[in-house]
């Protein structure tokens, strides 16, 4: 996401806090007004990748290393839209915490309008070596030169496949579709005859389908946008989402809410899902499977996930721990863990030089696809989801009615005047 975002950051810079933003996030404290907190360093999270446990486990090795600075681990919300306005709510005057898990789509918001604070002074101060984080998921957080934020759960998006379905349906082993004209005449078909399942289930627009789906758009020439230029009514866009109904019309790909469970329990041979999920299909899937590449031609899909970040309105005191806990929570050790019991990335580049790791990923070759797929599949997101506003949870909400049935050209000119709107409004004005 480089490119992308640094090119926004140098249109836009501090000056796009405008009230459109304001109404998404609060502002951050002044020095006169940074709160002081209660001693106990308050984490905020909504726990991605069913990872409460293993939080709470990390957070009582902190503990135990660092008894004048206790941290609690905080619920945050169910995903990472409930944690957002939680703590927009704490901006416009609770109590802050002193850590979040920031999303893809909500820690630029918040940096937008200095509701977190940046880190490299802070890095600095505290003697915190950043070299080892990987250097792609790092600048993710880049803005105007300063990082407000550091990769903690991230991901791409993976397509699961049953082995026995695979093998019942005579299709490989060691491969997904390479295109998605490959899943729609082969793949799909064969899966559903052999089976009498659907071949693929994802979960809907409220459960991230623009993110899942994305990818697909690029492979069919189209886009959610060209950094502000919006391109739903491309034809080739239009394209993909006539595609992706037809799928879900001919019962080749199911869409619903909870899609890792629906793949869990069996009712589908494959799934397309976040690379977070690993961990626990490894636990509730109904048989052996492997994980493949999204569909190409190349790049097919994108990075996601989240980061952890520093409000701006706590006090220096508390950032200067803030940011030691940070960086146990993600230092090379944690991050094997982390990466080894839910699925997501190891954020550290030198995690593949410790041999434990080394030997999880050989026996675990699941693993090892979105690592691989970062560099070979993936490229940023589209601003419409990421920059604008409410952007993805318009677009889940389109693509929604697109699976119902509705026409696609009429969804995709509603929803394509309605993110033009946001963009003159509170955009434009500032670029």
């Amino acid at each position: 996401m480089i490119i992308s975002r640094r090119s926004v950051f140098t249109l836009a810079g501090l000056g796009i806090a405008t009230a459109g933003l304001s109404a998404c996030a609060g502002t951050g404290g002044s020095a006169s007004q940074q709160q002081e907190g209660s001693g106990t360093l308050q984490f905020w999270s909504n726990h991605p990748g069913s990872s409460r446990d293993l939080e709470q486990k990390l957070i009582d090795a902190w503990n135990e290393a660092n008894p004048d600075t206790p941290a609690e681990l905080i619920d945050g919300g169910a995903d990472y839209e409930e944690l957002g306005q939680k703590f927009n709510a704490a901006l416009a005057g609770g109590d802050l915490p002193d850590v979040i898990v920031a999303s893809d789509v909500t820690w630029f918001n918040f940096a937008f309008t200095e509701a977190t604070t940046p880190l490299d002074d802070l890095w600095a101060e505290n003697d915190i070596d950043t070299s080892t984080y990987v250097e792609t998921l790092l600048e993710d957080y880049n803005f105007e030169g300063k990082h407000y934020g550091v990769p903690y759960s991230r991901s791409t998006p993976l397509m699961y496949w049953y082995t026995a379905d695979l093998e019942k349906a005579c299709l490989p082993t060691d491969r997904g579709p390479q295109t998605w004209q490959e899943f729609a005449e082969e793949w799909g078909p064969k899966l559903k005859e052999a089976t009498g399942k659907p071949a693929l289930v994802v979960a809907d627009g409220s459960n991230y389908l623009d993110w899942y789906f994305q990818g697909a758009f690029w492979t069919f020439g189209g886009a959610y946008s060209d950094e502000w230029d919006l391109k739903f009514t491309d034809p080739k866009t239009v394209e993909a989402g006539k595609f992706l109904q037809k799928m879900v019309q001919d019962g080749l790909v199911s869409v619903v809410k909870d899609s890792a469970n629906d793949f869990g329990i069996g009712n589908a041979s494959g799934l397309l899902e976040s690379t977070g999920s690993l961990g626990g299909l490894k636990e509730s899937a109904q048989g052996d499977f492997i994980t493949t590449y999204l569909p190409g031609p190349k790049p097919g899909t994108t990075t996601g996930g989240a980061g952890l970040a520093i409000p701006a309105g706590i006090s220096d005191e508390r950032k200067a721990v803030a940011v030691k806990f940070i960086d146990f929570m993600t230092n090379t050790e944690n991050t094997i863990t982390f990466t080894q019991e839910t699925g997501y990335m190891p954020v550290r580049s030198d995690a593949a030089d410790v041999p434990e790791q080394a030997k999880y990923m050989e026996e675990n070759p699941n693993a090892e696809t979105a690592i691989r797929q970062l560099e070979e599949n993936t490229k940023p997101q589209d601003f419409a989801r990421v920059f604008v506003n409410g952007g993805g949870q318009a677009i889940g909400g389109a693509l929604d009615k697109i699976v119902a049935g509705q026409d696609v050209e009429e969804v995709f000119s509603a929803l394509q005047d309605e993110l033009q709107a946001t963009i003159d409004r509170d955009i434009k004005p500032n670029l």
